[in-house]
């Protein structure tokens, strides 16, 4: 194959809420158009994240190239900055190879960072510092009313502490708003043609579908998997201690929760994201939506690539 015809493989991007079957479609997508995987759940970067994130196994795999799976620790915080980076040389790689690229996840920002044009803007750890401390000696409810007068935008979405502090530190070291930084629906020119293909559930199956998720999640042994992750720092790790699952499961080792409560918030929590996964996608008009599960899904999958790039 020519270097043109390289680069004319499409990047194709599988989105939908958690335990919608996005793992298995992009495996079976691999085998059809001779691709290789691309993760985008940010959970999954994290090595011996493994039950809790349903990562994909060596079997699941089915000899199909994966990247970007196990590369953090649960000690380090993901960046998604990083991540763009990652996921674009990976991208670009894979092309060189003469192969095609499936990026396929459900954290919007980190697949919107591979394939948009974003921009990311600085960080500081002594401002955020300064911040935090600010949140813990004086509350959210002061920093809150400074972003309302900063970057009215930020302020009426954000409603999590971190994102608090970040969004005032953005303002500190830029001077532009939080809000002036979020992504356009632009196709990034490096990234080459790109076709999203996005899996559509009925709620009360996918609800189900989580339910049987976490159920066999426990079978697995989630608790050990959370109490050998606490001994290799879990607890310290900023992204990783906040993962649905782990944070519920290191209750149970506090003795605060039992496992059938822990499995129960859990499976709350899942459904409650996988809500904002769908509201996340569904804004984005370049998504093609299929029905699923189905028996032909990869069928109809390749039937939709082949209209959009031959």
């Amino acid at each position: 194959m020519s270097p043109d015809a390289q680069e004319e493989r499409p990047l194709v991007v599988v989105v939908g809420p958690t335990a919608s079957g996005k793992s298995g479609l992009a495996v079976e997508l691999a085998e059809q158009l001779h691709g290789e995987v691309i993760n985008a759940d940010s959970m999954q970067l994290y090595r011996g994240m493994d039950i809790g994130t349903a990562k994909v196994t060596p079997e699941e795999m089915r000899g199909v190239p994966h990247h970007l799976l196990d590369v953090l620790d649960p000690t380090e915080e993901a960046s998604v900055a990083a991540y763009q980076q990652q996921a674009r040389e990976a991208v670009a790689a894979i092309r060189a190879r003469g192969r095609t690229p499936i990026l396929v996840g459900g954290s919007g920002l980190y697949v919107r960072a591979a394939i948009d044009v974003i921009d990311f803007p600085p960080t500081d750890p002594k401002i955020r510092n300064e911040l935090s401390n600010r949140l813990a000696e004086q509350g959210p409810g002061v920093l809150r009313e400074e972003l309302r007068e900063r970057d009215p935008e930020s302020a009426a979405v954000i409603k999590d502490d971190r994102r608090l502090i970040r969004a005032l530190e953005v303002i500190r070291l830029t001077g532009r708003t939080f809000s002036s930084f979020m992504p356009t629906r632009t196709y990034e020119e490096s990234v080459g043609p790109v076709v999203q293909l996005g899996l559509m559930v009925p709620r009360p199956v996918l609800h189900e579908r989580i339910a049987q998720r976490v159920a066999r999640m426990r079978e697995l042994g989630l608790l050990e998997e959370v109490r050998m992750l606490e001994r290799r720092g879990l607890r310290e790790g900023r992204t990783a201690s906040r993962a649905i699952g782990y944070q519920q499961f290191l209750r149970v080792l506090d003795g605060a929760l039992s496992e059938d409560q822990a499995a129960e918030e859990t499976t709350v929590a899942t459904r409650q994201f996988a809500r904002r996964q769908d509201t996340w996608f569904r804004a984005d008009p370049r998504v093609r939506w299929l029905e699923a599960p189905s028996e032909n899904l990869a069928e109809r999958a390749g039937e939709v690539l082949r209209r959009k790039h031959g």
